[in-house]
């Protein structure tokens, strides 16, 4: 039972790191899959689900508040999304890879 916890668990991490590798921007697809990279592995279930709820928005609007061009709506904030605008992408990018280390 507790094998196929962890692995619907490692399951989902891995999805939701694919999806962030493969937004349908270059630009994104780097922000989204370091940040992914970097934390992804280490969130609980209920960031797991946070994550996948940011995963949601369509670029250009991520692209927008990532940039500071404008600030979120309130009903889109969260804990995951307020990690991710403070996230530093320029001196955390990955080097382009969608597999993350467990």
């Amino acid at each position: 039972m507790l094998d196929d916890s962890i692995n619907q668990r490692q399951k989902k991490q891995k999805q939701l790191i694919f999806r962030s590798w493969h937004r349908g921007t270059k630009e994104m697809d780097q922000i989204m899959g370091s940040f992914a990279n970097d934390f992804v592995p280490s969130f609980s279930t209920a960031y797991l689900a946070l994550f996948e709820e940011v995963l949601e928005n369509s670029d250009p609007e991520l692209y927008d508040w990532i940039c500071g061009r404008c600030p979120p709506p309130a009903n889109k904030v969260n804990a995951v999304l307020t990690q991710l605008l403070d996230y530093d992408y320029a001196t955390k990018r990955s080097r382009g890879s969608d597999e993350a280390k467990f």
